[in-house]
């Protein structure tokens, strides 16, 4: 008597089959269950909640430059004076409160923008995700480069606009023939030019001023780290226009319900 399936091995169990068939590899062990087809609905997620947490730390991010750059305009007085009189209306009390001041406010933008950063990346990767649903064939990197990118030396001056773009395109609205509806890039080069700008000069702005030993040199130095704080509180702004545009355009077009074939 041979196995009732493969006619080939002896039974070995009640039903007739033998070792091999009997076992998780056999044909007659049950397959599993295939998985249920998950709708383009299904596959995206809302960027709702992180867009308003990175807006709210944007804000907490542009207070931070705010009060580096009145730290900043305490200090040149101080030094200005200096400059002026000599040490002789120089207090070392005061100096030491504008200083311990400005290095407050130098931690405080740190911690800000380590904690805007990361949810900011976060957010960004919930968008690309969701523009892989709406059109995958605009996308011009894959969708893990949305969190890599931003760590590649150089190449992080570019990277992200490139997926930000196809990121904007896919999201953008389209007609109810199926045509795509062109919605200007303003938002997204603004937040792009202004982010890059400021990271550029704060970092030169850094460097000057702690190169710096005269007084002039600090006071020039620091009027640098005036600027690049200005800089900062711009490019705040306009990720902020940024993230909540795209933020909307990605409901608006998930509430069409339609995607193209990709």
């Amino acid at each position: 008597m041979l196995c009732s399936t493969c006619r080939i091995r002896p039974p070995v169990t009640a039903e007739g089959l033998c070792i091999l068939c009997a076992g998780p590899a056999g044909a007659s062990a049950p397959m599993p269950a295939a998985p249920p087809f998950a709708s383009p609905q299904q596959l995206l997620r809302s960027p709702d909640g992180l867009a308003k947490a990175v807006v709210i730390l944007l804000v907490v991010a542009a207070v931070s430059d705010l009060l580096a750059v009145l730290a900043g305009l305490n200090i040149r007085s101080l030094l200005g004076d200096v400059l002026d009189n000599g040490l002789a209306t120089f207090d070392d009390a005061e100096a030491d409160r504008a200083d311990n001041l400005y290095v407050a406010s130098g931690v405080l933008q740190l911690l800000a923008m380590l904690a805007t950063g990361v949810v900011f990346i976060l957010w960004f990767r919930r968008v690309r995700l969701n523009a892989e649903v709406f059109d995958a064939s605009m996308q011009p990197m894959k969708p893990g480069w949305a969190v890599g990118a931003w760590f590649v030396p150089f190449a992080n001056l570019v990277m992200p606009r490139r997926i930000a773009g196809g990121i904007w395109t896919a999201s953008a609205q389209i007609h109810t023939d199926g045509s795509w509806r062109k919605v200007s890039a303003a938002p997204v080069n603004l937040w792009w030019g202004a982010w890059v700008c400021s990271s550029v000069f704060s970092r030169y702005a850094s460097q000057q001023y702690m190169k710096a030993e005269e007084a002039q040199e600090i006071m020039d130095a620091a009027g640098r780290m005036l600027a690049a704080d200005a800089f900062g509180i711009v490019a705040a702004v306009f990720a902020i226009l940024f993230v909540r545009k795209l933020t909307r355009m990605q409901g608006e077009r998930a509430a069409l319900g339609v995607y193209p074939l990709s």
